[in-house]
Order: C-alpha cells, then sequence, then structure tokens
C-alpha cells in the first residue's frame, strides 16, 4: 500500500522506493546482461522508447527461466518478444470486433423486447427490476449519459419531448457496455431475462454471467493491456447443456483463461452476423504469430472441434 510520501507497506514496514529509472540505452545492457539475444540495439531503442520497458516486461515474462533473478531462456530474442507483443495486440483489436457485434446486438434485443411489451420507457419503470437500489444507481448514471451526450439524437429528444429520459431505444445507444449488462442483469423476471437470451440460445444465468465478464474483457482491451495469456479474476458460468454446438468445443478445466472467451464470442459472431471471418482471422493470427495456444487455455484438439473448422483454415 503507498503512503502519501511515496512508501510502501511490506509486513507492516514502509518501504521507500529506491530504484533509479535506466536510460534506454542501459536497459538494452541489462537485458543483454540477462541473456536476452538483441540484433540491432538501434530498433531496440526504438521499441522501448514507444512501447515503454515496463510494458514489454509483461511480455517476455514467459521468455524468462528465472523469474528471481530475471534471467532468460537461452536463445530469447528481443524479436520473439516484440513478436508476441504485436500478436497481443491484434488480438486485442480482433476481440473489440466481436465484443462490439455482441454489445450492439443486446442493445438491439434488450430495446426490442422491453418497449414493445412495456412501451417506450420501459426504462423509467422501478417494478421492472430487481433491485431498487441497482436500479436507481443505474438511471442516475444514465441520466448522466445523456446529460454528457453530444449526439444529435440525443439532443432532438431531449429538446423536443417532456420526458425524463428519451424513449429506450435511443437510451441504450448511450449506456456504457458495463451498465447495459447491469440493466439486463436486473430484469425481474426471468422470463424477459429468457426471451432476450433465447436470441443466442443460451441460458440467461449463463449470458448475464457472460456479458458481465465481457465488459471487462473490453476494458482490458480498450486500456490496451496485456489479453493473450490472462487469468481472469472473475470467473463467468459457462453454459453447460445448450447449445450444443458451444458447450462441445469450451474447455471447462481452464475457467480462468482466454480460450473459453473466445469461443463464446464465435458463437455469438455466428449468431448475430449472416457472414463472418472473424474465427477465420483469429486461427491465421494464432498461426502467424506460432503462439502457445495452451497458455490461453486453448484444448489440445481445439483444431478438431467443430467451432473452429471454418473457411478451410485450421490450427
Amino acid at each position: 500500500m503507498r503512503t502519501p510520501e511515496g512508501y510502501f507497506f511490506y509486513g507492516g514496514r514502509p518501504v521507500k522506493y529506491a530504484k533509479p529509472p535506466l536510460p534506454i540505452p542501459e536497459q538494452i545492457e541489462l537485458l543483454k546482461q540477462r541473456g536476452m539475444q538483441i540484433a540491432d540495439d538501434g530498433l531496440a531503442a526504438h521499441y522501448l522508447a514507444h512501447l515503454n520497458y515496463y510494458r514489454l516486461a509483461a511480455y517476455w515474462l514467459p521468455f524468462e527461466q528465472d523469474h528471481a533473478s530475471h534471467q532468460f531462456k537461452p536463445g530469447t530474442t528481443f524479436d520473439q518478444v516484440l513478436d508476441l507483443y504485436i500478436f497481443d495486440r491484434e488480438l486485442r483489436l480482433l476481440v473489440l470486433d466481436a465484443v462490439e457485434r455482441a454489445e450492439v446486438s443486446l442493445r438491439g434485443r434488450m430495446a426490442s423486447h422491453l418497449s414493445c411489451k412495456y412501451g417506450a420507457h420501459a426504462h423509467l419503470r422501478s417494478d421492472l427490476y430487481a433491485n431498487h437500489r441497482t436500479y436507481s444507481y443505474l438511471t442516475g448514471k444514465l441520466h448522466d449519459e445523456i446529460d454528457r451526450s453530444g449526439e444529435e439524437f440525443i439532443r432532438h429528444l431531449t429538446n423536443k419531448y417532456d420526458e425524463a429520459l428519451p424513449p429506450l431505444w435511443a437510451s441504450v445507444e448511450v449506456m456504457s457496455f458495463g451498465h447495459l449488462s447491469q440493466w439486463y442483469k436486473n430484469l425481474k423476471l426471468r422470463e424477459d431475462r429468457k426471451v432476450i437470451a433465447d436470441n443466442y440460445d443460451i441460458d440467461e444465468k449463463f449470458l448475464c454471467s457472460f456479458f458481465h465478464h465481457l465488459s471487462i474483457v473490453r476494458n482490458i482491451c480498450a486500456h490496451h493491456a496485456r489479453l493473450w495469456n490472462r487469468e481472469f479474476t472473475f470467473t463467468y458460468k459457462l453454459p453447460s447443456r445448450r447449445p450444443s454446438a458451444l458447450t462441445a468445443n469450451l474447455n471447462y478445466s481452464a475457467p480462468r483463461k482466454l480460450y473459453n472467451t473466445l469461443a463464446m464470442l464465435a458463437h455469438l459472431m455466428d449468431v448475430t452476423c449472416i457472414e463472418h471471418h472473424w474465427k477465420t482471422r483469429l486461427l491465421t493470427l494464432l498461426q502467424k504469430h506460432h503462439v502457445d495456444t495452451r497458455a490461453m487455455g486453448f484444448p489440445a484438439d481445439y483444431a478438431s472441434r467443430p467451432l473452429w473448422r471454418v473457411d478451410g483454415v485450421s490450427a
């Protein structure tokens, strides 16, 4: 824990951070001393300047043979570390593409079902929601988003109509994904959640859990954080019975790894898109960078599982 004076507490004793900053040439020399092969110092200096030593450190961690001394495995090169970083960056962009489709779909499905059943302002009916404290929090946040919004359609609706909030089909468009998933989870009637979840052939309790998880994944990607071999602290509920086309492809023994997230996203892409090449792009990305898929939770036989047999590409 940091104190106002810049100290840290370890075992009840304050310790001042004493590591000096290293200029980039010294960073390169330190990496070489630890066993990393750097063929081009100028190229390494360029990437260390623009990507930050501390950020790249997360990507050379798998190449360390001894974390205490930070010694690298024999043959480790700077190019290997950089390639892993580039892979993770491309993976985040690919995941964001699928998350966007899922998020936009959920907005549309919620707006359509709730407004058709309960009216244009179903989000103003507190009786439709289970937890009133959560409902109050979410409506407060929605008012804030409406007030801050620069969208022309929001300004038009708030200026023309005398309503506390714009109709649901407009309001969902300015909700954050995290808040959107909470609106869905907080619906009082299981039947309402079920009608929406049935569009994805997933039980509503699993969809609630997964969209919560997906909002976390989206934030990781949006903040450019490491994704590829992350172990998630929040473990979402995995569907166990349906759809069989999805459950047969999940890895229930690695619930904290990214693989199941990718499998769930692949299923949602199949549902929400008439035609897409997202799975092909993912498999191609894995092949291009020769990534250790085991660190991502991929089953050893994933390439032979039906979900991943697409466009003639296999892993």
